[in-house]
């Protein structure tokens, strides 16, 4: 089993800074829109689910030797309306820009990307646990 760690640390009430193990970090925010410096929660939630599922379908589109001109995901979440405001739906739009690949092609290599290959996608079914614990300075 593979373990990942990531440390969000408060910048201020509405501000976060997220590092993984390897010092890279992704700052967050939780501004209105007009107000918005960083992704919020829920929007790194998309960006994580289309980044997976580009990997795989490029990498696999590469290997079919298709040229790829341009290639981008539109990622669409639908929210519930109470809170938690989870996504009810998620939408995810693959566009390839290429001059030799097939509609069908591309089509199999976006559902094995997303369905068997994503590890963003599969984590979306998963067990989620958590605990909390309170630190005194010393």
């Amino acid at each position: 089993m593979s373990k990942r760690n990531v440390t969000v640390h408060m910048k201020s009430d509405y501000e976060y800074e997220a590092v993984n193990a390897q010092g890279n970090k992704v700052q967050i925010d939780m501004y209105d829109p007009e107000e918005k410096k960083a992704q919020s929660p829920m929007d790194l939630l998309l960006s994580a689910l289309a980044g997976c599922g580009s990997v795989d379908a490029v990498l696999m589109m590469k290997k079919k030797r298709k040229t790829i001109i341009d290639f981008f995901v539109e990622a669409e979440g639908d929210r519930n309306e109470g809170i938690p405001a989870f996504y009810k739906t998620i939408h995810l739009n693959f566009v390839l820009v290429s001059p030799d690949a097939t509609e069908e092609e591309f089509a199999k290599v976006v559902a094995l990307s997303v369905d068997k290959y994503c590890s963003v996608a599969s984590s979306l079914k998963s067990e989620i646990t958590y605990s909390s614990e309170v630190r005194r300075e010393a």
